[in-house]
């Protein structure tokens, strides 16, 4: 498991508010936090340390975070914060700018200047109704962030859509992240805060459209994750080749094949898309609601026409063949 849990009712509840401020004061740059719940508070938090990244999905009711210049000026840990939004509304003053964020909205302030980030619209203390915001944080060191301040400094207090292009990737791993926690070894910490900062730095510079400011190596390893999550997405299609991959993000083959097995430890194109097909077959074969699907029809189902060719390589992966597979996975659920 990565992280440690945090959950208000496990506090008494005249704590509850005092207990959430201190906590989020250690975590982030130290602010004012209000809240016009704060006699009967609710939050649930996961901090996620990952090397020097922290990642905490977080929820709680409508509450004020407002950091003043006298702040700023008594401690500056010299961090970028990003917040992606999944529930309620926030709107905020930072870096000269006020907006306001829905679901799927994404901003960046700088520990370094004041913020003041408030509830705001359906959902919040300005609603019809007090609702609960939603959302991950990520907070990193500006070091990190392979691109000039001055550049940054564009995207600071701004709206920004996490629902197409790196916006919608990264806004995917962080919610996958927190779904995966309880299964993840605490020793992927640093590699998982790796992948968070290349998909950051990728989506910075596409909104920028400075991709020619990240190094080569992010550059490559942001693709790559493109790459594996168009696999993902057309694991269906029994024509998904390196060559069509290659072809839909306009790189040549030999670049692709180059690339790839840099992010999957040694494996290749061709041998993850299989190990994913055949994942994907051994969850519905397991699965007591598909129980009466023919198993060609699995097999296609995960882009493989021929059922010669799924029993083979489903017996080399599993050893069992995908009747016997089922069998015993139908059997021990029971």
């Amino acid at each position: 498991m990565i992280g440690t849990v945090f959950r208000s009712e496990d506090v008494p509840t005249e704590d509850r508010f005092d207990h959430w401020r201190d906590m989020v004061g250690r975590m982030r740059s130290p602010s004012h936090i209000t809240s016009t719940h704060a006699a009967d508070f609710w939050a649930r938090s996961r901090v996620m340390e990952l090397g020097s990244v922290t990642v905490w999905p977080t929820s709680f009711l409508p509450t004020r975070y407002w950091r003043s210049p006298k702040l700023v000026r008594q401690s500056d840990p010299e961090l970028y914060h990003l917040t992606l939004l999944i529930d309620g509304g926030l709107a905020l003053e930072h870096a000269g700018r006020t907006d306001s964020f829905g679901p799927r909205d994404l901003h960046l302030t700088d520990s370094s200047l004041p913020y003041d980030l408030r509830p705001y619209g359906i959902g919040s203390a300005d609603g019809p109704e007090p609702g609960v915001v939603k959302g991950v944080g990520v907070d990193f060191p500006k070091a990190r962030l392979p691109l000039p301040p001055h550049r940054v400094r564009e995207l600071l207090g701004r709206a920004l859509p996490g629902r197409e292009g790196f916006g919608a990737l990264l806004a995917d791993f962080l919610i996958s992240l927190e779904r995966q926690a309880d299964t993840l070894p605490p020793s992927d910490a640093p590699r998982l805060g790796g992948v968070v900062m290349d998909l950051v730095s990728a989506w910075c510079a596409q909104v920028l459209d400075t991709e020619a400011d990240l190094a080569p190596e992010s550059r490559q390893q942001v693709l790559a994750r493109h790459i594996q999550v168009f696999i993902r997405q057309n694991l269906h299609d029994p024509d998904l080749t390196p060559p069509v991959i290659a072809a839909a993000h306009h790189i040549s083959l030999s670049y692709l094949h180059r690339i790839f097995p840099q992010q999957t430890q040694g494996e290749t194109v061709a041998a993850w898309i299989r190990e994913r097909r055949l994942e994907g077959a051994a969850r519905d074969l397991a699965n007591p609601l598909a129980r009466t699907m023919p198993i060609h029809a699995v097999a296609a189902r995960w882009g493989i026409s021929r059922a010669s060719d799924f029993t083979r390589a489903f017996r080399a992966a599993y050893g069992l063949s995908p009747k016997e597979y089922r069998h015993q996975a139908l059997m021990s659920g029971q």
